[in-house]
């Protein structure tokens, strides 16, 4: 493909222009320039007031952007100043609009980013015929003195061009329009709902690989690390930073009675820390066990090894509680503590259908402890019996119930909790709320209280299941807050009140689900009618979940609910609900209408030391959202036979990375603005000129990654279905670097512009401002000399404006003589501008045509090649540095259709050829590897099935299944395949994107 400058085809210029500067087409959803939600300012904004409500700054962003504006408008007079100023004021404060990353077409990553946001053509168009010369101004934080001329002489003249640059195509979405848009602001900032009046979530992967994850917990001590306990008998600790200590804190496989079937309820089913953990350091777990061919729960007490916070002693083990089970189902299995310090514990009927023990069934006798909720009290229990009865307890004085008993007439209550009260009014702290699984007709979810009877097997939900018993039943008997048919779903998980920081709209929500039919539900009570109203939860179509690391679909067997420390939200699922099977993921709930305020929620863990090593935690699930929200299917099982999966022909979407936040540091100081302005927080060292100011940017980004999709868990009584699972896809990440030379100037020559602009007649009668402006910028333009490197990038997205048409240097610009008479619209205040050391300009002619906006670095010749080096270095960066030298075997080059350096199919020299890899196996470590051989710091993303592109038949397939650990000096080094053996094609080639 030819490389494409404007000195050949001039009249291209506006239509690159359009297709590299238009708004990307689709539907708007809110979302800022950092890729998060909007939010509510903690405080008021100053100067972008409209946005104080509802946007994407804080206060301090607002008053950079009122330093930014001052900055500009110092050159203006007072006419010039309240002709322009609205402009400029509203362009601005778009970076503080909840649809920035629209407007900034920020939210795909085919597109360039805009430098400044896409207007309306009528706004445009008025913009134009008022203020634009203006857009030099607006422009000059991106590139030097040479960008912003060549940019004035090209653009700023025709009102067509000018229009091109700033217009956003899709007129419902532009500036102003999107902001009077009434479908898109009717419930701007409130969970969105689907048509059908479910609401819309999104999930962020936390773990994976898990084998039934039945519960997770928090130690309450500031580290805020996590337990996680699996069916088998495993218990893990997460760090903060998603890592997993490879010790496991509990290993009760070995007592834990459980088998591989498919919805066994059997096993490993909860744990729960002692209040006071740290000091008390007592742990107490819930979990079947066999005695004599005899089924048993046991409630079992550890306590923390002496000199390890992160592993209890198996030594320690002292039996609480030991229930026989008279069938292997309905074990219940939740243990929590209460905000009033004693043990909860909550324990199934004995099983089978219907309660059929006795004259009225085990939940409704008093005498026996199944079927119940129990409370107990474990504080100093070190020298008498294991637990005491706290005096309050219902029963205590009633003859022939059992002390222990604080509310019966339960089924199978599977998973509780304790709301945590309204963070502000503290209303509803402390209520215990259940799901308790249905028999045939209905699940329900109950409030649990002191001595209440639940009406089982009297009642299920709110209808009568044994009808004798129902007519005698007590009218005192507790209903549930709500009960749903099992056309919803059959077996419900309960869930947990929100009472985070994180996602100020959920306050207040229970959010549970089903197991069986993967249904995710909420209820909200009514502070009036102290009713709870339902809701479905459905995970975001379209664009609502197209934010960072988020998805939009899970496993469906939802086995448990879980609370961390700051009160954030969690489920648990598994794709295949059998307990040896790693298809456990942990899911976080999230709002994407609308997050807390930065800095609100941040939260210091403090240290946890390790004994042993971590486990880095790398998602399984896509982050794309182009394919239709639901249950992910379930996993395959890994089979020692490895047979190539059939590939469909599918579309990779890349999703632009996270923003890079900039630290703006000015060294020099504004002037008074002409009106009053509060006080902002910037980093102004030293006295700002009128002039406009250039700006030293710092960008720090955060690499995504992304695999294949994982599964989900639970416990069932039915069968569970078998979908196909979903080919994976993944997205890359890019660093942006803002390139610098510092080599001593030689000789300097006027660029094409500058001649143009000295030697062009003077007007007769000057109109506008257009004089003065280009007094203000020639005067800067005289002392600073010019540098032709690469431009720099905002965001980490190459600048979208004409550069220069020729590789000369800018030297000092005698102004015409029509630029020493300025006109009203212009402040009269001198233009000082900082010395500079020059700067040589000269580059490479490859590098100055990479300047161009509209071209890519292709190489000449076919698409799909190596990006080139100039002749006589390396040419690659397979090959090794140095002239001359021959390729060492194991050398490695990324091949990219578009050319770049940093992303490409991985290929490596072997036996005197280049070859692909196979991207089974190959993860994050191997691409460290291949980044690292290639001169980069990292690795962003590993890019499966071909999607940076395949080779063609000619070029053969040399390593397939490999394993690194990431140290390894290349890929040979590697646990792999031999050299020529695999069982792939090119449709499975690997890539890399390093940076």
């Amino acid at each position: 493909m030819t490389l494409v400058t404007c000195d050949h085809f001039p009249h291209l210029l506006p239509l690159v222009l359009l297709l590299l500067l238009q708004a990307w087409q689709g539907c708007c959803h809110p979302q800022c320039l950092d890729y998060k939600p909007p939010f509510e300012p903690r405080q008021p904004l100053v100067f972008c007031k409209e946005y104080s409500k509802f946007g994407c700054c804080d206060l301090e962003k607002d008053g950079e952007i009122s330093v930014r504006f001052y900055n500009i408008m110092a050159n203006f007079d007072h006419s010039g100043y309240m002709t322009c100023g609205k402009y400029l004021r509203s362009i601005l404060c778009q970076e503080c609009s909840p649809y920035s990353a629209h407007l900034y077409d920020a939210e795909d990553a085919n597109t360039h980013m805009r430098m400044l946001p896409g207007l309306c053509p009528d706004y445009c168009s008025e913009y134009w015929n008022q203020c634009r010369y203006t857009l030099s101004l607006l422009l000059e934080d991106f590139g030097g003195p040479q960008q912003f001329a060549n940019l004035t002489a090209t653009i700023e003249e025709d009102s067509r061009r000018f229009c091109d640059f700033l217009e956003l195509k899709d007129k419902q979405y532009c500036y102003p329009n999107v902001l009077t848009n009434t479908e898109l602001n009717a419930n701007l900032g409130f969970v969105s709902e689907d048509p059908t009046g479910c609401l819309e979530l999104c999930l962020q992967e936390v773990a994976n690989g898990l084998r039934n994850p039945v519960a997770m917990i928090h130690a309450d001590d500031g580290t805020h690390r996590f337990f996680v306990a699996e069916q088998l008998g495993y218990v893990w600790v997460y760090l903060a930073n998603g890592s997993r200590i490879d010790r496991p804190f509990l290993n009760l496989t070995r007592a834990v009675l459980t088998s591989p079937w498919a919805g066994d309820e059997r096993g490993f089913l909860c744990i729960a820390l002692h209040p006071r953990f740290t000091v008390v350091r007592k742990a107490y777990v819930y979990y079947s066990v066999s005695v004599k061919k005899e089924e048993r729960i046991r409630i079992s007490e550890f306590t923390l090894l002496p000199h390890d916070d992160n592993q209890l002693d198996h030594s320690s083990e002292r039996t609480i509680l030991e229930v026989t089970e008279p069938a292997s189902n309905h074990n219940g299995g939740q243990l929590l503590f209460g905000h009033d310090g004693y043990l909860y514990i909550f324990i199934g009927d004995g099983g089978r259908a219907g309660d059929p023990f006795g004259k009225f069934g085990n939940a409704q006798n008093k005498s026996t402890l199944l079927g119940k909720v129990l409370r107990v009290d474990v504080e100093d229990n070190d020298e008498s019996v294991p637990y005491s009865i706290p005096p309050d307890n219902p029963f205590v004085e009633e003859k022939d119930s059992r002390p222990e008993i604080y509310a019966y007439g339960v089924r199978n209550m599977w998973r509780c909790s304790i709301d945590r009260g309204d963070p502000a009014t503290g209303r509803g702290r402390g209520r215990m709320l259940c799901g308790d699984v249905g028999q045939n007709k209905y699940e329900e979810v109950d409030i649990i209280s002191k001595g209440g009877n639940y009406g089982w097997r009297a009642k299920e939900g709110f209808s009568c299941y044994d009808r004798k018993l129902c007519q005698n039943s007590s009218l005192d008997d507790i209903l549930p807050i709500f009960a749903y048919p099992h056309k919803l779903g059959k077996s419900v998980t309960g869930g947990y009140i929100y009472r985070g920081c994180q996602m100020p709209n959920l306050n207040g929500l229970y959010i549970f689900g089903d197991f069986m039919s993967g249904r995710l539900m909420s209820l909200k009570e009514s502070k009036i009618t102290g009713d709870w109203q339902f809701n479905e939860v459905c995970m975001g179509r379209d664009q609502t979940c197209r934010f960072p690391k988020l998805i939009n679909s899970h496993y469906k067997y939802i086995i448990s609910f879980a609370e961390d420390e700051a009160g954030e939200l969690y489920f648990l699922a598994t794709g295949k609900a059998s307990s040896t099977a790693r298809a456990g993921i942990i899911y976080k709930i999230v709002d994407p209408s609308r997050r807390a305020p930065p800095g609100k929620c941040s939260i210091k863990p403090l240290p946890v030391q390790i004994k042993g090593k971590l486990i880095h935690f790398y998602p399984k699930e896509e982050f794309t959202m182009n394919k239709k929200p639901t249950t992910t299917p379930v996993p395959k099982t890994t089979t020692t036979t490895k047979t190539p999966p059939k590939r469909k022909s599918t579309s990779i979407k890349i999703i632009k990375p996270p923003m890079p936040t900039r630290k703006t540091i000015r060294k020099t100081s504004l002037p008074p603005p002409p009106t009053t302005a509060s006080t902002t927080k910037t980093t102004a060292k030293t006295p700002i000129t009128p002039a406009p100011t250039a700006e030293t940017t710092k960008t720090t980004r955060k690499p995504m990654r992304n695999t294949p999709t994982p599964a989900t868990t639970r416990k069932p009584m039915r069968n569970t279905p078998t979908p196909t699972p979903t080919p994976a896809t993944t997205m890359p990440t890019i660093k942006a670097t803002t390139p610098t030379q510092t080599t001593p100037a030689t000789t300097v020559n006027p660029t094409t512009v500058q001649r143009a602009v000295a030697t062009t007649p003077a007007r007769t009668t000057p109109t506008g401002y257009r004089t003065t402006i280009m007094t203000a910028a020639f005067s800067k333009i005289a002392q600073i000399p010019i540098i032709t490197t690469p431009q720099t990038r905002r965001h980490g997205k190459p600048l979208q404006y004409p550069q220069g048409t020729t590789s000369q240097p800018i030297t000092t610009l005698q102004p015409t003589p029509q630029a020493t008479t300025r006109l009203p619209y212009w402040s009269q205040r001198p233009m000082a501008s900082p010395q500079r050391p020059p700067i040589n300009t000269s580059l490479p002619k490859s590098q100055e045509e990479r300047l161009w906006i509209g071209v890519k670095m292709e190489s000449a010749g076919e698409g799909n090649q190596v990006f080139k080096r100039p002749r006589g270095r390396d040419r690659g960066r397979g090959y090794k540095r140095g002239r001359g030298r021959k390729l060492r075997v194991g050398s490695v080059r990324l091949v990219s259709a578009d050319g770049l350096s940093d992303r490409g199919r991985v290929e490596i020299f072997i036996r005197g050829e280049w070859g692909t890899v196979c991207d089974d196996l190959f993860n994050t470590k191997a691409a460290t590897v291949v980044c690292r051989q290639l001169g980069f710091t990292t690795a962003f993303a590993v890019m499966k099935r071909a999607a940076l592109g395949e080779a063609d038949r000619s070029v053969r397939i040399l390593l397939d299944d490999v394993e690194c650990e990431g140290g390894e000096g290349s890929l040979l080094e590697c646990k792999r395949s031999r050299v020529g053996k695999h069982n792939c094609t090119h449709g499975e080639d690997v890539g890399v994107i390093c940076g």
